[in-house]
């Protein structure tokens, strides 16, 4: 999914732009560094999920402009370091694919927004629901925020994108509808492999490495 140049209003462009910053802000400011820098576990995640997620976003597929198709990631990042280290590797991920020329700098908040923001929160969503239903068995986080948050995350931001696309009289609605929507669940399918298979392999190997897993509530 990546909007490229000329398929969103300029007022358009602002809007996202500021809702791009009033998240980014957010996320920055909750981070608390001083762990960061300490932790070099988690600059390892950190900084390897960014370079991961920049080679991983150039292959992609599509026929119309900004109707395109790749695996996201970002439930995995998520689950891996939290919403808000997540969003800012998968910021710097975009930055790989701007400098490569895969997407405009442009539209870089709007894409950041559809491919980084969303997914990154609607995960987070998906956990803190997981974790709200105190849920005892392994399975329920590897199947609910794996599996499933990935294939809903996926989903929104598809989702997000159409209406953007829809509002800015790029597409009708019809014609989102044949060329997109109804493959969605057709694209939700292999997102939520991806992110579960990974997902589940640091659960059994590394699960120091997921910080949004409390081990203790599942033994």
């Amino acid at each position: 999914m990546g909007m490229t140049e000329n398929l969103l209003s300029g007022s358009q462009l602002i809007i996202t732009g500021l809702i791009f910053l009033a998240i980014l802000v957010n996320a920055v400011r909750g981070i608390d560094w001083s762990e960061f820098r300490r932790d070099q576990a988690l600059q390892h995640s950190f900084f390897g999920a960014a370079v991961v997620l920049g080679f991983v976003w150039q292959l992609r597929a599509g026929i119309s402009p900004g109707l395109f198709i790749h695996v996201f990631g970002m439930t995995l990042v998520t689950l891996m370091m939290g919403w808000r280290l997540a969003v800012l590797a998968g910021l710097m991920a975009l930055v790989i694919t701007v400098i490569t020329g895969r997407e405009p700098l442009i539209a870089f908040a709007a894409n950041g927004l559809v491919t980084v923001m969303v997914p990154a929160l609607v995960s987070y969503g998906i956990m803190l629901w997981e974790r709200k239903r105190n849920f005892r068995n392994f399975f329920a986080y590897i199947f609910f925020c794996g599996f499933f948050g990935a294939g809903i995350s996926v989903a929104v931001a598809g989702v997000v994108m159409c209406l953007m696309l829809w509002s800015a009289g790029v597409y009708s609605f019809d014609e989102l509808v044949h060329e997109y929507l109804r493959y969605l669940p057709l694209f939700m399918i292999p997102e939520g492999f991806v992110n579960g298979a990974f997902v589940t392999g640091l659960m059994v190997f590394h699960p120091d490495r997921l910080t949004t897993l409390n081990q203790k509530r599942y033994r």
